[in-house]
């Protein structure tokens, strides 16, 4: 017997869609960074958040629809409001930065562009003052 949480019962009931059906990710490293390529299909980028917080990339994406039809007589036969919103996390490091972390949002697919490592501080000559 599979277990099936409440939330997923709930969203394959009323929306046709579970969990495992939305923000499909995939990770690979490349030239020092890792690129995520994350799908979100239906959703705008103005639905879309982005938090760093204690080393973890959290991702939350709100996605709504009304849908409404009428028969012929111009009357509404049905209408459904549907909204729901869906997140997910990645441990990225704890000395990677707001700054460090890149992201672009085209054709319902978020590209998030982190550094494998924190990036280096370079350090600047200091002069000692002399007394």
């Amino acid at each position: 017997m599979k277990y099936y949480p409440m939330f997923d019962l709930f969203d394959d009931f009323f929306t046709g869609n579970t969990t495992s059906d939305v923000m499909k990710t995939d990770i690979v490293e490349k030239d020092g960074n890792y690129e995520m390529s994350m799908e979100l299909p239906g959703v705008n980028k103005e639905d879309i958040q982005m938090e760093l917080k204690d080393g973890y990339l959290k991702v939350t994406a709100t996605h709504g629809s009304n849908t409404e039809d009428k028969d012929e007589k111009g009357r509404v036969v049905r209408k459904e409001r549907v909204s729901g919103s869906y997140s997910r996390s990645f441990y990225v490091g704890e000395g990677i930065h707001q700054e460090d972390v890149k992201a672009s949002f085209d054709n319902g697919e978020l590209k998030i562009v982190v550094p494998k490592e924190a990036p280096k501080q370079i350090e600047e000559n200091k002069f000692i003052p002399i007394e």
